[in-house]
């Protein structure tokens, strides 16, 4: 297994929580309305009181009533359709969950807990070799499988053991990778979401110049244009946090797991020579 210095290391706390802030402003940012509209919807109540609380007058030049202006949710929900935002939904709740998860699997107690490594020494130390390995395979985390996985073998000489903990603990790398790996996933497919929304959403603008006898109104070519925006900001904003919480959540992971290296094989080097004397 490979070893590296555990002193220096940062725990990765303060970047998660930084990562979460970015999240929640990200979140207030998009779902709040702009100050232009909740100006004009505040504007429009005193006019009305002051007309003695009739309907806006009809606009004198082409005799309809002016429209009213859809508020910032309604309109991103318009652009983007139930097939988008059902999508986005879905990537944002998913990468949310395999965040606490990962998490929380990555936890030091769930990978290198020090009552287990306390416990164990202790054993070792008191040459109570059959407590130590009751005490390691009754544990359920990353060191107490690589400990039982060792000490299971090394009646059969210390590189025998040596191996069995280096198969045990690139098993439980793996486990703890895969479940991470979703996360980049997730970062790679939600630019692409947008850049298929751009995509669509130019081509919806152009079919309506296509199609239409005349010059088409604004609102219609508005239409494809907020929704290729739309899918690129989500889908970016989705990304963005995406790999940085795998990146951080990775390299946690990775230092934990060399660390268990490190610990298992100080407390089994005690047992180098337990094969040359059997021989």
């Amino acid at each position: 297994m490979r070893s590296i210095a555990l002193e220096g290391k940062k725990s990765p706390a303060s970047s998660t929580l930084a990562l979460m802030a970015l999240v929640i402003a990200l979140g207030v940012w998009i779902a709040s309305p702009p100050a232009a509209v909740a100006q004009d919807d505040n504007a429009e109540a005193p006019a009305a009181a002051a007309d003695g609380g009739d309907a806006p007058a009809a606009n004198p030049a082409t005799g309809t009533a002016p429209e009213k202006k859809l508020n910032y949710l309604a309109w991103v929900y318009d652009a983007l359709g139930i097939g988008y935002s059902l999508i986005f939904l879905a990537l944002s709740f998913t990468l949310v969950a395999l965040f606490v998860m990962n998490l929380l699997q990555a936890r030091r107690e769930n990978v290198l807990p020090t009552d287990l490594l306390e416990g164990f020494e202790a054993h070792l130390n008191a040459k109570q070799f059959q407590e130590a390995y009751e005490l390691a395979s009754s544990d359920e985390s990353f060191l107490g499988k690589v400990l039982s996985a060792g000490l299971g073998k090394v009646s059969k000489g210390y590189d025998q053991a040596l191996e069995a903990m280096q198969e045990v603990g690139e098993d439980e790398s793996m486990k703890l990778e895969h479940r991470l790996s979703y996360m980049a996933l997730i970062g790679t497919i939600s630019p692409m979401v947008g850049l298929f929304g751009t995509v669509h959403g130019m081509i919806s603008s152009f079919q309506e110049i296509a199609t239409s006898a005349s010059t088409p109104p604004p609102s219609e070519l508005a239409k494809g244009i907020s929704t290729a925006l739309f899918t690129t900001l989500l889908g970016l904003a989705i990304a963005i946090p995406a790999i940085a919480a795998y990146n951080i959540i990775r390299n946690r992971i990775d230092r934990l797991v060399l660390e268990v290296g490190i610990a298992s094989e100080g407390l089994m080097s005690r047992f180098q020579n337990a094969g040359k004397k059997q021989q």
